[in-house]
């Protein structure tokens, strides 16, 4: 099978938070990890940054290499086909396009650990949770999908 037939039949996932620098980043490489070569993942963000240090270092702890990340704009894919765009902040819902080829659009409202306040291990803190908020949804965003497909129906995650 060529790779464009390999691709044609995962279902394609773009997650899309203000910066691209923790939140879609965590969620891009936790699904790669949790659900293996079933979707191809992507992540972007309204109001690209970098990728912050400790979204490195917690994704880490879960074995996941995120060094080789960088933050990349929504409009980067305005012309691709995604059956999935979900956002992780209410500010990327507000400011984010339909995409012409889009399939459902999901929003999960998760805080940003960058406003975490507090000492650096705090503020680790902050960043572990979000990465196990995402982890809860993304398992459940799995198993819905692979047993429902892109229906169109929407599913509480």
């Amino acid at each position: 099978m060529t790779r464009e037939r390999q691709s044609a039949s995962k279902l394609r996932v773009l997650f899309i938070c203000t910066g691209n620098a923790c939140r879609s980043q965590m969620a891009e490489g936790l699904l790669r990890q949790m659900a293996g070569e079933r979707f191809e993942v992507r992540s972007a963000g309204t109001h690209p940054w970098r990728v912050h240090p400790m979204t490195i270092d917690v994704m880490a702890e879960r074995g996941i290499d995120m060094t080789g990340h960088a933050s990349k704009s929504y409009e980067v894919f305005l012309g691709d086909r995604f059956d999935y765009v979900i956002t992780t902040c209410d500010q990327a819902k507000q400011l984010c396009p339909n995409f012409p080829n889009e399939g459902e659009r999901l929003h999960w409202s998760i805080i940003d650990p960058i406003n975490a306040l507090g000492d650096e291990e705090a503020r680790r803190d902050a960043f572990r949770r979000t990465r196990n908020e995402l982890a809860i949804r993304i398992e459940r965003f799995i198993k819905r999908t692979v047993r429902g497909g892109a229906s169109g129906r929407r599913f509480l995650y």
